[in-house]
């Protein structure tokens, strides 16, 4: 995979923000189309090979949210897309998310994480595209432990018997923890195998995102299922 053919659309109206991010980025060898609004972005979905597009929330005249929504409803489901918002709550991560979003990262955020989080997502696509064109029939793997129950060909968890609903990021942190129960995962553990980051980003992604699926959890079963390790990291443990 060669970064200098990979193309990235930014929609980010501010100015300073989007500046910084192209200069970044296109040191890199990324290619990056920046748009101050999204009314060009169909067309341009249309006419390039696009590997990801970068769109913040708050723009004018529409939002994040609807651009990434139409996204997906035009067909470009394997597209990665990485939300920027100043909007960092956890509700509106989570909304970011359940709206068709890959990852989401709040600003004042680091060029160096940014990058990181790019570089995964574009690998993650590149990996998925390489394993779909391989002539070989598919393995349809199902992994359970305690309470869960994962169809990895199909994509889907269940918690007690109910279905998840999991962004991919919480999908992919769920079956390594079921694939691995009752072994402690150190934070930098989980960064490398989920995000495919191997260095400290100085961000506390793992944590949130942990809290995220924990939730999720907890919507369906009153069991504790993944535990706090302290000074270690985390593990899934069901109790017998």
């Amino acid at each position: 995979m060669n970064i200098e053919q990979q193309k990235i659309i930014l929609v980010e109206d501010e100015q300073d923000v989007a500046d910084l991010i192209v200069q970044g980025l296109e040191e890199d060898g990324y290619q990056v189309i920046h748009l101050n609004k999204a009314n060009l972005l169909q067309e341009l979905l249309s006419n390039h090979d696009i590997s990801l597009v970068l769109l913040d929330i708050l723009l004018p005249g529409t939002n994040g949210l609807e651009i990434c929504r139409q996204i997906r409803f035009w067909g470009y489901t394997d597209l990665p897309v990485m939300m920027l918002t100043a909007l960092g709550t956890p509700e509106n991560v989570v909304l970011g998310l359940d709206n068709g979003a890959d990852d989401y990262l709040s600003k004042p955020f680091k060029l160096i994480e940014l990058k990181a989080r790019i570089r995964s997502l574009i690998r993650r696509k590149h990996s998925i595209l390489q394993a779909t064109q391989r002539d070989q029939e598919p393995v349809h793997e199902i992994y359970k432990y305690g309470f869960f129950e994962i169809d990895d060909y199909k994509k889907i968890a269940y918690c007690e018997k109910q279905e998840l609903t999991l962004t991919s990021t919480e999908y992919r942190l769920l079956l390594l923890f079921i694939q691995n129960p009752k072994k402690v995962f150190e934070r930098s553990e989980l960064l490398d195998r989920v995000w495919g980051i191997n260095f400290d980003i100085g961000s506390n992604v793992v944590d949130v995102y942990v809290n995220y699926l924990r939730k999720k959890i907890e919507k369906v079963s009153s069991k504790k299922a993944i535990h706090t390790v302290i000074g270690m990291g985390y593990v899934l443990k069901v109790e017998d």
